[in-house]
């Protein structure tokens, strides 16, 4: 099942369930108003939506209350949430950004997930502007993947948390590398360096995938361009050192998680012959930030070469399946210069 929200003139949308090719859509209001809405009752809102999700994908626009689908009309599935924990389950990253400035990677990172609590009250949607008031805070991007739980109890074991996985999206991270050194010095996390992220303009089911959702991983490329060139495809099944259920379950280790909460992986970041990626250009599937291909600089000659983005700059980030078919449609944002009110 694909479900969307649609902009309606309220903080929460209008619930859309979509059709499996991207095409159409048709209003879910009578069901479930809003995604939350139906994530707070999904067993017996699936099943409804489900049914109308079938008779979409069969009947197509002679389904009544059918209609085109239009990705720009989209909220990120949902424009706000009760918890948006991030994870860096693709521990390479990690042991990149530390090996560039000169740290050892902690042997507990490949056994203990990283996590931060982000900012869940304001996300912006998947073809909105991304506003900043300087350049100077290193704008940065990252494609990651995250799940939705529903109500997921405390303690939850790996192998039960797979079963409180009910939805995917694709998120823009937007990450402020500027701000980023001084609030971590500061031992309590970050805060200002994290602003509003997107998720894709559709949400769908852990089946969408088929053989692609393999042992709680999606086993397929996460493209990026940047200003309309192709800046990565890494494989999000490769080198991903926890599954999102050993994520989820991480979250959930001291406190429950509520309906609607969404878990993410991470920048999705491959190794290439045991060690860093290469550019798409050089023959290599690229990555998913600049921070790492800055990295990567860092590491080979001394300091980076590859510039954070500027006002004007264009982000895209997309998954299709094993035939060329968008799954989640596409995050398409740019970067603007934010005028104080």
């Amino acid at each position: 099942m694909k479900l969307a929200t649609y902009k309606n003139g309220t903080r929460d949308g209008l619930l859309v369930v979509v059709s499996r090719d991207l095409e159409l859509c048709i209003p879910a209001g009578d069901i479930a108003p809003t995604l939350q809405s139906a994530l707070d009752n999904w067993e017996q809102a699936a099943l409804t939506l489900g049914q109308i999700y079938q008779d979409l994908n069969r009947k197509g626009a002679e389904l009544a209350g059918a209609m085109i689908f239009d990705q720009e009309a989209c909220e990120s599935p949902l424009p706000r949430s009760y918890q948006w924990a991030d994870g860096s389950a693709y521990v390479n990253h990690v042991e990149l950004v530390r090996k560039a400035r000169g740290a050892e990677l902690p042997e507990s990172f490949w056994s203990d997930p990283l996590m931060y609590q982000g900012g869940s009250d304001s996300f912006i949607g998947p073809r909105e502007d991304i506003p900043l008031a300087s350049e100077d805070w290193g704008i940065d991007f990252e494609a990651e993947i995250a799940v939705i739980t529903d109500d997921t109890p405390m303690g939850v074991s790996a192998a039960a948390a797979a079963d409180h996985i009910k939805l995917l999206m694709l998120v823009n991270d937007v990450s402020l590398r500027g701000l980023i050194p001084a609030e971590l010095a500061k031992g309590f996390g970050f805060f200002q360096s994290k602003p509003s992220s997107a998720f894709s303009p559709v949400a769908v089911t852990p089946d969408e995938l088929g053989a692609s959702w393999t042992g709680g991983k999606v086993h397929l490329p996460l493209q990026s361009w940047l200003n309309g060139e192709l800046f990565g495809k890494p494989e999000a099944g490769v080198d991903m050192t926890f599954s999102f259920p050993e994520i989820v379950a991480h979250a959930a280790k001291t406190r429950p998680l509520g309906a609607g909460a969404i878990v993410g992986s991470g920048t999705v970041s491959n190794k290439l012959d045991g060690g860093p990626g290469k550019p798409v250009s050089q023959g290599g599937l690229g990555y998913s930030c600049l921070a790492e291909i800055r990295m990567i600089e860092t590491i080979a000659q001394g300091a980076p070469v590859t510039p954070f983005m500027k006002f004007g700059d264009r982000v895209a980030i997309e998954m299709q399946d094993k035939n060329g078919q968008s799954i989640f449609g596409r995050i398409d944002q740019q970067v603007v210069k934010y005028q104080t009110r």
